[in-house]
């Protein structure tokens, strides 16, 4: 029961839909990379939660997870440093989703606060589904399967990590002592505790309870103002062509002060600011604050400062890009390795869980 792993274990996912935008990169993705290098990383697409939202028109859902894929190539994932891998590929993660089913009391998915929020937001959609509810719980067993330390999230994910924490306190409560009955016996005996039991086996946990990893996520504004969504059609692409970059900027929406050219604006109040403050250098970001305050450029000026920004963080990730989608035998390799690596560790926890229950 001994840990001996070197690095601290980290998972997360992503659905897939379609390629991947500026929003996208900066809320996940640009953490996930850095994250590679210290923690042993599972990064997954997540084509069956896909259809918890967009089931009666799901899509290519083949083509969107290889295009997502590609994004997460050319963003700098690197399948020798973390798994990479598609959530269907992998059978374990319907199969806890299903026994989780079972004990888990269907209040505890009522209260998760995006349940209500995406049924506002979403009013087109039939969201009245078993699946729709229960979409946190698969979210669990999307988690637990790896027994990771850390969900890099950002605040607005924490209560998910919480149900999940909830749901393996539940699960461990009910069918641990089947696995372990000194750790049961230990815990109702302090002195045989203190003597017989080692510290490892009294920390040892059939499905340990994760932590949220809370990751910087900047503010980036989309288009129109809003937070960036493909839902609000709003969104700037992780590798869209420059010209189109630099046509989507000039339609954004600036500070509602500058009806004119020669009143002065804030960029703290400009959806074009918050892109220059996650892109722009300082000195760039110097220029604007002072140009903008006092009325000396123009909002199509900054906006150009602002493309420039973006199209030279991006610049890299397209030619990586571009190298993988060359090569589609090689990502489809990649994907199947880290499947292979995925199902190994989920059927693991797999057997652990199922001789626990006693099936």
């Amino acid at each position: 029961m001994t840990d001996e792993r070197s690095k601290r274990r980290i998972l997360s996912g992503m659905r897939p839909t379609g390629r991947l935008h500026l929003g996208n990169y900066m809320g996940a993705l640009y953490n996930w990379v850095r994250l590679q290098h210290e923690y042993e990383c599972y990064f997954f697409i997540a084509d069956i939660h896909a259809l918890t939202t967009d089931y009666a028109a799901p899509g290519d859902l083949k083509q969107k997870s290889l295009e997502v894929m590609l994004d997460f190539l050319g963003a700098g994932l690197d399948p020798e440093l973390c798994v990479l891998f598609k959530q269907s590929d992998v059978p374990a993660h319907s199969e806890l989703n299903t026994l989780f089913g079972m004990i888990t009391p269907i209040s505890w998915l009522e209260r998760v606060p995006t349940y209500k929020d995406q049924q506002e937001q979403l009013r087109e959609k039939d969201l009245a589904t078993f699946g729709f509810l229960g979409y946190p719980l698969l979210q669990a067993a999307d988690i637990l399967l790896y027994k990771p330390d850390f969900v890099p999230v950002g605040a607005d994910q924490v209560s998910h990590i919480e149900l999940t924490r909830e749901v393996a306190r539940r699960f461990n409560q009910l069918y641990e002592s089947a696995v372990t009955p000194e750790v049961a016996a230990a815990k109702s005996d302090k002195e045989l505790m203190k003597a017989e039991i080692s510290e490892d086996v009294l920390e040892y946990q059939l499905l340990p309870e994760p932590k949220a990893l809370l990751t910087p996520s900047p503010k980036l504004s989309g288009l129109d103002g809003r937070k960036m969504s493909k839902s609000y059609g709003n969104t700037i692409g992780l590798t869209e062509a420059p010209e189109d970059v630099r046509k989507k900027l000039k339609t954004m929406v600036t500070d509602p002060a500058r009806v004119r050219r020669t009143d002065p604006g804030d960029p703290d109040v400009c959806p074009v600011g918050d892109l220059h403050k996650v892109f722009s250098t300082p000195e760039t970001l110097a220029k604007v604050y002072d140009g903008c305050r006092t009325a000396t450029i123009g909002c199509i000026e900054c906006k150009g400062w602002c493309a420039d920004s973006i199209l030279r963080e991006v610049e890299p990730i397209t030619a990586r890009r571009a190298g993988f989608a060359a090569q589609p035998d090689v990502v489809r390799e990649i994907l199947a390795a880290g499947a292979a690596k995925a199902n190994a560790f989920a059927n693991a926890t797999m057997r652990d869980v199922k001789n626990a229950i006693g099936l």
